[in-house]
């Protein structure tokens, strides 16, 4: 498995939304209950800024080669190691060899 090393730039934001399945009933009533055995898995907004053109292209060429498909190994922020995937990602140029990269990093739990 292929594992992300470039260091996301501070700012990086953490989006968490426990997998709970819900059953309203009458007169305001409900009953939630943790949906699988993973239930709340880790969405990460990253931003790579000032990076060199060669940077850029590496990091964009890293995640085009696993297309939204296949996950790859990546440390969180705060040292966690986990599965991720990147579903969508953008690279901006603010001026000749001078990039930022945007992307959110989703915690999938797969067996590859």
């Amino acid at each position: 498995m292929a594992t992300f090393t470039w260091i996301a730039s501070i700012g990086a934001s953490l989006n968490l939304k426990p997998n709970v399945r819900k059953v309203s009933f009458g007169d305001g009533y409900e009953q939630r209950l943790a949906f699988g055995i993973n239930t709340q898995p880790e969405v990460w907004s990253l931003e790579f800024r000032g990076k060199s053109t060669t940077e850029a292209a590496a990091i964009d060429n890293f995640l085009r080669a696993r297309g939204a498909v296949q996950s790859f190994d990546w440390a969180t922020p705060s040292g966690i190691a986990g599965k991720f995937l990147c579903e969508e990602w953008s690279r901006t140029v603010e001026e000749p060899n001078l990039e930022n990269i945007r992307a959110t990093f989703r915690q999938v739990f797969d067996l590859s």
